[in-house]
């Protein structure tokens, strides 16, 4: 595909992957508490900046290691009160973040599977999956992306590992995806 950034400029809904995306990700670990959630450079300006842009922002993330025992669900919760409240004070928005705990890679809110996406749309009904970006880092963004036939953006330095699916875009950073709106 040819780069058009005026396919990306002119999508109304953004959905975001949190690790990888917004902050550090935490190689064979997790974000466990508030010490441990490092936004990534830019990611804390880009997110203010894209909020200008976009009707809606929705982050949705699978947080396994909740039910693994890894970190409590209370403190899942202070993080994203963190990240919101920081979005908001920089001068953004995240209208909501919805999260799976599933162990089970079958469990319908657990990305690639598309339950995160259903229920933010059942409380922003407005929201038209072909009008949204689905941003991530992983292989499972992307999926969730492409299930839902929504623009998919790879977070990502070097070309991807697998095959398929293809991101329509790969970026290094949210940081260069926000630049588009210079």
């Amino acid at each position: 595909m040819t780069f058009d950034p005026d396919i990306i400029k002119t999508k109304r809904f953004l959905f975001l992957d949190r690790d990888g995306v917004i902050n550090a990700h935490r190689p064979n670990d997790y974000v466990k508490s508030l010490e441990e959630f490092l936004f990534l450079p830019g990611a804390l300006e880009s997110l203010c900046k894209l909020s200008n842009y976009f009707d809606r922002i929705v982050v949705v993330t699978n947080q396994r290691g909740v039910s693994k025992g890894k970190m409590s669900e209370s403190a899942l919760k202070e993080v994203h009160a963190f990240l919101m409240q920081q979005v908001k004070q920089t001068g953004g928005k995240i209208d909501a973040i919805y999260y799976s705990i599933h162990l089970d890679d079958n469990h319908p809110n657990r990305k690639p599977n598309g339950g995160m996406a259903i229920e933010a749309k059942e409380e922003f009904p407005e929201i038209d999956f072909h009008q949204s970006i689905m941003i991530g880092d992983s292989r499972s963004d992307i999926e969730f992306g492409k299930r839902l036939e929504m623009t998919t953006i790879l977070i990502k330095k070097e070309l991807p590992i697998w095959q398929k699916p293809i991101p329509d875009f790969i970026f290094p950073s949210l940081a260069t995806v926000a630049d588009l709106w210079k």
